[in-house]
């Protein structure tokens, strides 16, 4: 049995710790024969946030500076989990040295910092993952089985949205993801990534677009001590306010190198919106539809049904499908959020201790952030962009 020994970078935050759990837990449902995990170190920057870490992952180092971890010759992967402005200067310092690398979306600021990691890692001959969990719910291998059968026909339209509203409230708190410093591209590398990598993933790669990205509140209360969700709470008058320096939510307009074409929006100011996430997928022969309320539901249309009795059936992904068996023996009862990442880090350990990259590796990152460039300039020279 290989043992991969993890540092997770930004332990002490919300997708630190899904992380760290989903290394501790992923054997329970998939075994060790594709390799298990050891949490090694746990690195954050706070040393008040450390104190409640040790528990967490027992034996673990506590760290303070993620480039004690990369310089640790103990670690083999690299696990950032940090604000999106340091997965650039982190993932590519974890490559040079030599370790793999698993950063969450998005991968870089930019497509050339991205197209940069993809080259380092290929030429160090590393595994390298981006965290785009959605699509590895086997509702969406489903999906892909359908479209790469043929049976729904050539696609022709994608049409995709998510959206949340942690910002619907005008007083919401400020935070790092509205900081066009810590997190350059907003929404756009936020959420609009989740619904780009359902674009790759079941249509192909995006060949030009035109994005209208918008701020719908301008200056939101500083307040210390909240975190991303919570509310707004009554306010003093005294407090400090921040700009808002990034996008609340995108419009798309894009073509795929296939000939599909697509509409595309996101927001994080969808009031009542607690999290709606849908992707509807047409073709010559039939389509596809999902909506993350009915999180292993897949509607499926074909034109092969009789005239007068076509319609959208509704197939529940069960234990039929190998990696729902792995944690459910029944159909119906749902797989959420956490286990997606359960399913992820067991690829990432698996591709390591086998050599084999999985979807989505540093090359698909690089074809993501070439949509978020993309919309980025788009809105800003209001014209459609070419993407090579």
């Amino acid at each position: 049995m290989t043992v991969v020994n993890v540092a997770v970078l930004g332990a002490s935050g919300w997708m630190g710790k899904t992380h760290t759990m989903a290394y501790q837990t992923f054997p329970h449902f998939f075994g060790e024969s594709g390799g298990t995990a050891r949490v090694a170190a746990l690195v954050v920057s706070n040393p008040d946030a450390a104190k409640d870490l040790a528990f967490r992952a027992p034996g673990a180092k506590i760290l303070t500076d993620w480039k004690e971890a990369i310089a640790d010759p103990e670690i083999d992967l690299i696990d950032i989990c940090l604000p999106d402005s340091l997965h650039y200067e982190v993932a590519k310092a974890a490559l040079l040295a030599g370790k793999h690398v698993f950063c969450e979306k998005p991968l870089a600021d930019t497509a050339a910092q991205a197209r940069e990691l993809a080259d380092i890692a290929r030429e160090k001959g590393v595994i390298t993952r981006v965290g785009h969990a959605f699509p590895r719910n086997p509702v969406h291998d489903l999906a892909k089985e359908i479209i790469d059968s043929g049976e729904i026909g050539e696609i022709t339209m994608f049409k995709g949205c998510q959206h949340i509203d942690i910002y619907g409230d005008p007083m919401a708190p400020y935070m790092w993801r509205a900081n066009g410093d810590l997190a350059p591209t907003g929404i756009v590398g936020d959420t609009g990534t989740h619904v780009f990598s359902f674009m790759e993933f079941l249509v192909g790669k995006v060949s030009s677009l035109i994005a209208d990205n918008y701020i719908i509140t301008d200056k939101r209360p500083i307040l210390d001590g909240l975190g991303y969700g919570d509310g707004a709470p009554a306010l003093t008058g005294k407090e400090d306010w921040g700009d808002i320096t990034n996008p609340d939510g995108t419009n798309i307009i894009c073509t795929f190198a296939n000939g599909a074409r697509g509409l595309v929006d996101f927001s994080r100011t969808a009031t009542g919106r607690k999290f709606i996430q849908t992707y509807e997928i047409y073709g010559t022969k039939g389509s596809l539809a999902y909506t993350y309320d009915e999180v292993n539901r897949l509607r499926f249309y074909s034109n092969d049904d009789k005239v007068g009795r076509r319609g959208y059936r509704e197939i529940d992904v069960g234990p039929e499908h190998e990696t729902f068996r792995n944690f459910l023996p029944l159909p119906n009862f749902a797989l959420g959020y956490n286990e997606s990442k359960i399913i992820e880090v067991a690829e990432v350990i698996k591709s390591i201790t086998t050599n084999q990259p999985m979807w989505p590796t540093f090359e698909t990152g690089h074809h993501i952030c070439q949509i978020v460039d993309a919309c980025m300039e788009s809105s800003d020279a209001k014209r459609w962009i070419d993407i090579a």
